[in-house]
């Protein structure tokens, strides 16, 4: 639980829910295949875990309803308001809008949705350290 969980603030979205298009590549994978981008954000809101009732309920036209249950767990987890509507009523409404937000929110937080559960670990871990001889170590005789 982060700090502004335990605090009781609310903190906000990274983008709005029309700001789609700040990413072309996700927008468009969004647009043509939004169970992509559904499977990678469940995939981190569910630490690993995921599942194909997403891509069912597309059959259907109903995938809002699932997608709106992953947006509470996102809200959740990072303690986000309810902008501009409900969950539900965002999915239904503008459900690839939604879906690139939640993505570029993930994004913004640090974790790599492209890489699915491996993107759970921060993006911009530091590097590992190599260590290198100096040059007097190098022609030093022993």
């Amino acid at each position: 639980m982060n700090l502004l969980n335990r605090m009781g603030l609310k903190s906000e979205w990274s983008s709005g829910i029309f700001g789609c298009g700040n990413e072309c590549s996700t927008c468009c994978i969004t647009y043509f295949c939004p169970c992509v981008t559904f499977g990678r954000i469940a995939e981190i809101v569910d630490e690993g875990k995921s599942c194909c009732t997403y891509c069912g309920l597309m059959l259907f036209g109903l995938q809002w309803l699932y997608s709106c249950f992953y947006r509470q767990k996102l809200r959740a987890k990072y303690n986000l308001p309810d902008k501009p509507c409900c969950d539900c009523g965002v999915h239904f409404f503008c459900d690839s809008c939604a879906l690139c937000q939640e993505h570029a929110e993930l994004k913004e937080r640090g974790l790599d949705p492209a890489k699915g559960k491996l993107g759970i670990q921060p993006a911009n871990a530091p590097p590992k350290m190599r260590q290198f001889l100096l040059f007097d170590q190098l022609i030093k005789p022993n």
